[in-house]
């Protein structure tokens, strides 16, 4: 009660603000200024922000136009179990998608900014898509023509990282009748990363016992050919398929030299090789059912998962080196079924649906020992085994507009799933979970919303957990554990939005978790695996404002901050003692200024964010692992370079460094002695980039 209570006095105080709103300054396009609308797809009014709205940015896609939405955060699905009710907030043509493997930004960014007719800005409670709450953006488009665009983004660092050219994209989009048709070809998240630099070792008494000098760097790429079509059938029905095929290269390599007092100087390479490849296949039918519409999903994912990792030590006195090995083989398979029922009674909209899911993995894996120059390999048992779920779910939603200004929705189910374990002491067990929601939104003007989300969420396992599995580089090791189970919990958000017309909006979204089941590592036997804690909570504050400057006489200026503040508790399995989660990110501090000069297609920005993170917790050990303090940028765009936009950027430009500290207790920690204390502190240096897009 005292939560809500401080959320209502809260609510209140924000809509009293009074709006700062003045005419923008003529002679240059102002920032977007949305006007109400109201669209089929929802119960009460949104506004709508037109393309002319964002010729200041000359944005190349659907991306470039909603990152500039005043007080628009895009917020990605969720890692929930199957496909599930909708956890994103961006729809497409009052759709939410039906894949997997696509981000928001992947999906965005292949929408041409010639193709979008609009963009909604709407409450998500008031749409007919159940799981929706806060604001939700909704991408009006429509590919009449053939058009495409592509992207290259080359990178250099200063330090240790080979050059990376292979970073781009390229898409093309179009319409045939009744089909439009999606193709692309992609390697956004192509990687080259690296640091280097000491790393001291302490006994318990502080002294200095070993020095090291490591330098690490990795190659990532992940090239991904996609392709989708959607039908335009009769009598409003729609049908969409989309496949890709992806092969991704991640390898890592390390090179170090390791000083004692009394020991000979070592010298040790570490290689990880993590290649893999995977598909997915999937689509949807949409039709008129009786007094309602029905909607058919099915999708396939799959993914072969090869790993190694080796490790060697070379001794300066000439003794024969020492190498450890692990390797293993994973295919992870999943495969879903859902259909939707939708249709109006009672003055609001229902939902009926259904869900299979079965998902798999059979993994083998290996360890090995260097002898005489070549490694000897024998079976790793704990790591070898099968892991399968079938899980079926069932919701029925309903919403509907209350008063004129209130909104609800409602979402009640069940989901019963079997997990079976082969190998070594496989055992099969069946869970019956409640699952749901309760949405309540508040509009009592234009320029202030509020809304209120309780659920009960049930997330997603790796299938690897279950698994045992060594950590050469930490020299850390997992057991296997069949007790593992899916983390559960009761979440309470509530998101409120405040608009200041011409000089921007601020946003403030409030968290409160209840957690059953919080995965993280636990004791089993005689070590430790990934298990469940029975009981932890979590809460966080999370503020956002744009502040648009045109106002004040600064043209094309805008101010970007971000506050984020959580907490979280547990107890400890190892020592009872209360603790926060482990890796949990707890702060993070940000600012960004965009500047796009009047007159002209010049543009120039920068930034600076600050985060901070727990520490990870293992049976013996505390290890933080961070970059930082201060992560900055600055960047300059010209908008038209022969039609083409064109970017130079500097990231990392104050200097944040690779960090670790971790403290190894000889036995469980907190009751044993400290084996050794260790300090890592690289450079990183600076991060040149290159960025050139337009349009085919």
């Amino acid at each position: 009660m005292k939560t809500l209570s401080s959320l209502s006095a809260l609510a209140a105080v924000l809509a009293a603000t009074p709006a700062m709103a003045q005419d923008a300054p003529s002679g240059d396009t102002p920032p977007p200024a949305p006007v109400e609308a109201s669209t089929a797809s929802q119960r009460t009014s949104g506004q709508v922000y037109a393309p002319a709205d964002f010729a200041r940015y000359a944005p190349k896609n659907a991306y470039d136009m909603l990152i500039q939405v005043p007080g628009f955060s895009i917020r990605d699905n969720e890692n929930l179990r199957g496909l599930g009710v909708a956890t994103g907030n961006v729809l497409f043509n009052g759709e939410r998608p039906s894949n997997k493997a696509d981000d928001m930004y992947t999906q965005l960014s292949r929408i041409p900014a010639g193709d979008v007719e609009r963009i909604e800005i709407v409450d998500g409670a008031t749409l007919d898509l159940p799981g929706l709450s806060g604001q939700v953006a909704n991408i009006v488009y429509r590919a009449d023509n053939f058009s495409g665009q592509f992207s290259w983004r080359p990178e250099f660092r200063a330090y240790y990282t080979d050059r990376l050219f292979t970073r781009g994209s390229v898409s093309v989009r179009g319409r045939a009748g009744t089909i439009e048709y999606e193709a692309a070809l992609d390697n956004d998240d192509s990687a080259r990363s690296g640091a280097g630099g000491p790393t001291l070792i302490r006994d318990e008494d502080g002294d200095i016992v070993e020095r090291r000098n490591d330098i690490w760097n990795t190659h990532y790429d992940t090239p991904k050919l996609s392709g989708r079509i959607k039908w335009d059938g009769p009598g409003g029905s729609v049908a969409n398929l989309g496949a890709h095929y992806q092969r991704k290269y991640d390898r890592y390599f390390e090179n170090g030299i390791r000083t004692s007092p009394d020991t000979a100087d070592r010298y040790r390479t570490v290689r990880t090789d993590n290649d893999s490849w995977n598909y997915e296949v999937g689509g949807d039918w949409q039709f008129g059912a009786g007094p309602g519409k029905l909607k058919l999903i099915g999708l396939r994912r799959f993914s072969h998962e090869p790993y190694s990792q080796e490790i060697v030590t070379r001794f300066a006195d000439g003794r024969p080196a020492e190498g450890d090995r692990f390797a293993q083989v994973g295919d992870l398979g999943e495969t879903i079924a859902r259909g939707e029922y939708q249709w109006k009674m009672w003055g609001g909209d229902w939902q009926l649906s259904g869900e299979a899911a079965f998902n798999t993995l059979d993994n083998i894996a290996s360890i090995g020992l260097l002898t005489d120059g070549e490694f000897v390999n024998q079976p790793f048992p704990g790591g070898t085994g099968g892991v399968s779920e079938d899980r079926y779910e069932g919701l029925l939603s309903f919403g509907r507009k209350l008063t004129d200004t209130f909104s609800f929705q409602l979402v009640a189910g069940a989901e019963h799933s079997t997990i079976t374990q082969a190998g070594p002491n496989g055992v099969e067990r069946s869970f019956a979970r409640p699952k749901g929601s309760l949405t309540l939104s508040w509009t009592p003007s234009p320029d202030f919303d509020a809304s209120l989300k309780i659920r009960r969420r049930v997330l997603q396992l790796s299938f690897y957990d279950f698994l045992g599995r060594a950590f050469l580089n930490d020299g850390n090791q997992n057991e296997t554990n069949f007790d593992l189970r899916p983390q559960q919990d009761w979440s309470y958000e509530a998101e409120i939005n405040k608009k200041f017309g011409a000089w921007g909006s601020t946003k403030i979204i409030l968290i409160y978790r209840d957690v059953e089941d919080r995965v993280d590592i636990v004791p089993v036997g005689t070590g430790e695996a990934v298990g469940n804690i029975a009981r932890a909570k979590a809460g966080a504050i999370d503020w956002t404002a744009t502040i648009n400057l045109d106002p004040a006489g600064l043209k094309g200026v805008k101010l970007e901050t971000r506050a984020l503040l959580q907490e979280s508790t547990l107890r400890d399995p190892f020592t009872g003692e209360k603790r926060q989660w482990s890796g949990f990110t707890d702060r993070i501090i940000s600012a960004d200024v965009r500047h796009d000069v009047a007159g002209t297609d010049w543009a120039w920005g920068a930034g600076a964010e600050y985060s901070h993170n727990q520490p990870n917790y293992r049976r013996n050990q505390v290890d933080r692992i961070w970059e930082g303090p201060v992560w900055a940028n600055v960047f300059v765009e010209h908008k038209d370079v022969m039609g083409l936009t064109v970017r130079a950027s500097i990231s990392n430009a104050v200097g944040a460094r690779s960090r670790r500290d971790r403290i190894v207790y000889t036995e469980v920690r907190g009751v044993s002695p400290i084996a050794f204390v260790e300090e890592r502190n690289r450079r990183i240096g600076p991060i040149f980039a290159f960025s050139v897009r337009g349009k085919i």
